[in-house]
This record gives C-alpha cells, sequence and structure tokens, in this order.
C-alpha cells in the first residue's frame, strides 16, 4: 500500500496538475486557518463550520485538508493523500451548500450563491493525481526511488 502511496510517473502532466490544484486551493486553506486574504482565521472558521452543524473533528479534517493539503501537492509529497483530502471537501461543498445554486458560477450576480463548475474542475484533477501520482519533481517520486 505504502508503495502505491508514493510511486508515480515522471510527467511534466502530472506536476503541472499537482502544482496548479496547489496554487488554487491553498488561499481557500489559508483564509480559514490564517486569515489570510481576508478570511477568518482558525477559530472564527471552526466556530462557523460548528455553529452549521459540521462536528468539530470532521471541520479539522476539512480545514487540514484545504492548508496542508496544497503544500503536500506543492512537494508532491503524499500526492494522493492530499489530492484525496481535497477532493472530500470538494464533494462535501457540492453537496452541502454549491449543489442548489445550479452549475454555473455566479458570475454576473443574479444567483443567491455560487454554482459547483469549479468544484468539478477540482474534482478532475484529484482523480488525476490519485490515478497518475505526483509526477515529475515530486517528493513522492523521491523516496519511492530510493
Amino acid at each position: 500500500m505504502l508503495k502505491w502511496l508514493l510511486t508515480t510517473d515522471v510527467s511534466a502532466v502530472s506536476m503541472l496538475l499537482r502544482l496548479t490544484l496547489a496554487v488554487v486551493i491553498f488561499p481557500h486553506g489559508a483564509q480559514k486557518v490564517l486569515g489570510w486574504f481576508g478570511g477568518h482565521g482558525f477559530k472564527n472558521t471552526l466556530k462557523y463550520f460548528v455553529g452549521s452543524g459540521i462536528p468539530a473533528p470532521l471541520a479539522l479534517l476539512a480545514m487540514t485538508a484545504e492548508f496542508a493539503g496544497p503544500i503536500g501537492l506543492a512537494l508532491g509529497l503524499l500526492t494522493r493523500i492530499a489530492a484525496f483530502g481535497i477532493g472530500c471537501v470538494m464533494l462535501v461543498a457540492i453537496f452541502s451548500v454549491h449543489l442548489p445554486h445550479g452549475f454555473f458560477m455566479n458570475w454576473e450576480g443574479k444567483q443567491k450563491g455560487e454554482g459547483f463548475e469549479y468544484h468539478l474542475l477540482a474534482l478532475g484533477i484529484v482523480i488525476a493525481l490519485i490515478i497518475m501520482g505526483g509526477g515529475l519533481w515530486s517528493a513522492d517520486g523521491a523516496i519511492s526511488r530510493l
């Protein structure tokens, strides 16, 4: 099992996908955990999640996936686990928040909320990374060659 988690191709495509997902997801995690980019920070985010009916342990897992997951992806370290965690967050976001607002993002401000197209794109990248691994210049690749 550990061998499968670390084994990867040496594809630049995998590297590009993991770096893209890391760049897109990290600011969301930093909002929740550090309060960066206009976010509310760890304490207030946890309070919001728990107040919304999400148990604290699951809220902590989601915050960890969105903050530590992109760091793991950027390094190519435990790529499949990081991608899986982000994928779980995207699925929960779709079904608990975004599905009622339809497919499209709220570009024109005419909807009450955002659709799920962004989350679907992230899930596509997640699936590709789980299948292929971290790719070129990943810590996973370096470790698996030892």
